[in-house]
C-alpha cells in the first residue's frame, strides 16, 4: 500500500550520477527521493565544466543510449566543443564539450 511517506528508492547525492539514478528510478514508476547538501549543489559542475573527453566520453554515450539526461543537457548548454586526439587513430578520437556551468545546473 502506497502512502504519502512511501519511498522505494533513496538517492544520496545529486551530482551527475545521483541525478541520473533518480531520473531512471522515477521513470520506472518508483517513488524516489534524492538528497543533496543544498539546492544549489544539484547537478553542479566542478571547476572544469567539461562533459566528454577521452575517459568520460564513453560513459556519457552509454548514459545517453539508456535515455539519460547528461548528453541532452550538455547539448543545450555547451559553450564550445572540440574533437580530441585527431592526430591519433580513430579509436581514441573523443568529443569534449565545455558547458556554461550555471545554465547546466538549471536545466
Amino acid at each position: 500500500m502506497y502512502t504519502a511517506e512511501h519511498t522505494d528508492i533513496i538517492v544520496i547525492g545529486a551530482g551527475h550520477a545521483g541525478c541520473e539514478a533518480a531520473l531512471a528510478t522515477a521513470r520506472m514508476g518508483l517513488a524516489t527521493k534524492i538528497f543533496a547538501i543544498s539546492l544549489e549543489s544539484i547537478a553542479m559542475m566542478p571547476c572544469n565544466p567539461n562533459i566528454g573527453g577521452t575517459s568520460k566520453g564513453h560513459l556519457v554515450r552509454e548514459i545517453d543510449a539508456l535515455g539519460g539526461e547528461m548528453g541532452k543537457n550538455i547539448d543545450k548548454t555547451y559553450i564550445q566543443s572540440k574533437m580530441l586526439n585527431l592526430g591519433k587513430g580513430p579509436a581514441v578520437h573523443s568529443l569534449r564539450a565545455q558547458a556554461d556551468k550555471f545554465k547546466y545546473s538549471e536545466k
